[in-house]
């Protein structure tokens, strides 16, 4: 009889400690395979998977045998093991038919025998096709996986300053149900804010924050949505997938900095959520989004610590893997909260800045919704703006997520591998997409996208419930147009432009753009001058491949730097703006295209200074990002005819360290997820999942981390801390 839970086996190898799988006459070992790297295997009652690296990078599959050094015999129809102080498992040669007979101390329940003999019988015939499915997909899982009781999804980020007090009141701006609203014009209500009374504030606030519920139940793919003010994005988003038990979740947004906007009574709040509702999908999305302010008055700043000082910082996190397997360093610390005021990449906005003036949106009219929708690399979207005379900043707030053939754009080949192979698949157009922002067709900033895994992603059964990061509150990111003010400021109106370098269907873009104004005079004077560096820009690609075999790599860096000054009462102040980023990324096909491995490795360097007119510097702050990755898929028969196996590991993380001379802050966000599933068509049938997270934050004055873990679908670890460790 099997034991209730899987045991689960380690192979710790390597060349001193002999264990080795000699070669047979057929070549499947070549000669001998070393065991090159720890890894873990388990089984279940019905299957087993197990995966290992050997310095041939062979696969390593098959019963659970105990305590086992494998050798091969002469023949390729008898494979026998011998027990020993260690445990193997033998090796199966994709182009050989074996049967196996093991010698064991525990012998594999049954069904697991037998599912392992159909996999083996069945490994000869993966080919072109299966190789097509290995590539990362948008998957569901069924609606009865994960059990009947409602179960809360989470994602891991601190606690917004506004979390620690109830808000002086609440607004709600959405309630509605979204069923079948593909094609539709989004949701659309009157806004206005909540009028003054004792309990609620009039602005300015201190505070405003956006809150979003959501509910459902059946079956249904995630789907992505959007919150907008006046065509102006408060908020990106994308659900969970639900199932028959129901889903529910909530995310909370610092808005604070849209406040210009939260005062007025002229515009119209609109949520997009595309959603299918028919036989087969039936899950419909219940949706809440309030508003809660919260006032000073009387009372200080209302977390109880100035804002300014809950800025993201972040500590050291350790999942058992470290940010150099990654691509990341010490020294590159940590990401900013995408679940609060400060965008990705804002060097110079804090909490401490007053919100912008005015915000404009560069969005599109809104039949279906106010992104821009991106097909093709030589698509840009536009709208035309009169800047105020009496502006003195400007910074464009970009707002991003990719989609369809693009949704795993860090991982596509190039158009010409799916090409000579035959393959049906339109993701291609190789692995490199830069989000490109131009003012009167010149471009003024670019931005590498945070790879967002939405919770149908690569394997649904790894974000339930803890989603991947930035699943729910999707980051946007900041690009410093003050330098360009001079150009602007001739009272006309220019034409403020998105597009997506390399981008095929399909990316949904938009942007805000926020004005600060110079309010003791009517009219400014400003003036671009040139770059202190010539601005650089390279992409340099590598393709080598063998029919389904071969190794893809991409290598692009940017630097740019911008400058201009700004004559106001203020005084005459000088903007330079340098921003620096590299960016490679690896993909390998192996084992006739069915095993892919990407590698991915993002690091970003912008500084914003302020000189007066002596060259006196004033201000400076400056953001460091880093975004590594690392996707592995093995595609495997099933035990179907019209089912295939994918096993997946999917690593990632978001560091970023913030400074401006008076204070820093540092966050460290790292996710690690294994396991595997068994797939037709686009529907997970079963599987396993484990997922592990760190997220810390830290700054002069505020510490907060918090580590979670996730298997099968169930919550097992969760715990957080105030507390700042002594060794960070």
């Amino acid at each position: 009889m099997a034991p209730t839970t899987p045991p689960v086996a380690t192979i710790e190898g390597g060349e001193e400690d002999g264990l080795e799988v000699a070669g047979n006459e057929g070549g499947s070992a070549d000669g001998g395979s070393k065991i090159k790297r720890a890894t873990q295997v388990q089984w279940t009652t019905s299957t087993l998977l197990i995966r290992t690296i050997c310095t041939n990078a062979y696969e390593l599959s098959g019963g659970y045998v105990q305590d086992v050094k494998l050798k091969f015999s002469k023949s390729t129809s008898n494979l026998k093991g011998e027990t020993k102080s260690r445990t193997a498992y033998h090796h199966v040669a994709a182009s050989k038919t074996v049967r196996t007979k093991v010698t064991s101390t525990m012998q594999p329940p049954a069904a697991a025998a037998a599912a392992l003999l159909l996999l083996l019988l069945l490994l000869a015939g993966a080919g072109a096709a299966a190789a097509a499915d290995s590539f990362p997909d948008r998957l569901r899982k069924p609606p009865s996986l994960s059990g009947r009781s409602p179960q809360q999804y989470i994602e891991l980020t601190r606690p917004l300053p506004s979390s620690l007090l109830p808000a002086a009141c609440a607004h709600r701006i959405v309630a509605h149900s979204f069923a079948h609203t593909i094609g539709s014009p989004p949701f659309s209500a009157p806004y206005a804010p909540p009028p003054p009374s004792p309990l609620c504030p009039s602005p300015p606030w201190s505070s405003v924050a956006l809150e979003l519920s959501a509910s459902s139940r059946g079956d249904q793919y995630d789907r992505i949505a959007a919150v907008w003010l006046g065509g102006a994005e408060l908020l990106r988003t994308s659900t969970a997938e639900p199932n028959d038990g129901g889903v529910f979740w909530t995310v909370r947004k610092d808005v604070t900095r849209y406040s210009s906007l939260l005062s007025r009574s002229d515009l119209e709040v609109t949520m997009m959520l595309e959603n299918v509702i028919n036989d087969e999908f039936t899950g419909i999305y219940h949706v809440n989004v309030t508003l809660l302010f919260y006032s000073n008055k009387g009372g200080g700043d209302m977390p109880g610590v100035p804002v300014n000082q809950l800025s993201d910082r972040g500590s050291a996190s350790n999942l058992g893997l470290g940010l150099e397997e990654l691509g990341g360093n010490g020294e590159a610390a940590a990401e900013d909260s995408v679940n609060s005021a400060t965008p990705i990449g804002a060097a110079t906005w804090s909490y401490s800045a007053p919100p912008a003036d005015l915000i404009y949106p560069v969005s599109d009219d809104g039949d279906r919704g106010s992104w821009f929708r991106i097909e093709r690399a030589s698509d840009v979207h536009s709208k035309r703006i009169r800047i105020p005379a009496n502006t003195v900043r400007a910074v464009l707030e970009l707002c991003v997520s990719f989609h369809g053939d693009d949704e795993f754009w860090y991982s596509n080949p190039p158009d010409s591998y799916i090409r000579e192979n035959n393959l049906t698949t339109g993701r291609g157009n190789g692995a490199y997409r830069e989000v490109l922002v131009m003012v009167d067709g010149n471009l003024v900033g670019s931005e590498v996208p945070f790879p967002v895994v939405f919770t149908g992603g690569i394997n649904p059964l790894f974000w339930e419930p803890i989603v991947a990061i930035g699943a729910f509150v999707l980051p946007s990111y900041d690009i410093e147009l003050t330098p360009f003010l001079g150009t602007l400021l001739d009272c006309k109106a220019h034409e403020f432009a998105i597009g997506v370098a390399d981008g095929i269907s399909y990316w949904l873009v938009n942007a805000n753009l926020h004005l600060w104004l110079d309010h003791g005079s009517r009219r400014v004077r400003a003036k671009s001058v040139a770059s202190y560096a010539p601005p650089a820009h390279s992409v340099a690609r590598e393709s080598l491949f063998k029919e389904l075999d071969g190794s893809f790599k991409v290598k692009a860096k940017r630097r740019e730097q911008f400058a201009g000054w700004v004559e106001s009462s203020a005084g005459n102040l000088t903007t330079i703006v340098s921003t620096e980023y590299r960016v490679k990324n690896s993909i390998t096909f192996t084992r006739n295209g069915t095993d892919k491995l990407v590698r991915q490795k993002m690091k970003a360097r912008r500084e914003v200074r302020i000189m007066d007119e002596a060259g006196v510097s004033l201000a400076r702050a400056i953001v460091r990002r880093s975004y590594p990755l690392r996707v592995i898929t093995s595609m495997l028969p099933g035990s179907k005819k019209d089912t295939y196996v994918l096993v997946t590991n999917v690593t990632h993380a978001q560091v970023e360290r913030y400074s401006d001379g008076d204070s820093s802050s540092t966050v460290r966000n790292v996710q690690d997820s294994r396991g595997w599933m068994e797939v037709r068509d686009h529907n997970v049938l079963s599987g396993t999942a484990d997922t592990k997270q760190a997220y810390s934050y830290r700054d002069e004055f505020f510490c907060y981390s918090r580590k979670a873990e996730a298997a099968d679908g169930k919550l097992v670890g969760d715990n957080s801390t105030f507390a700042c460790a002594s060794s960070l």
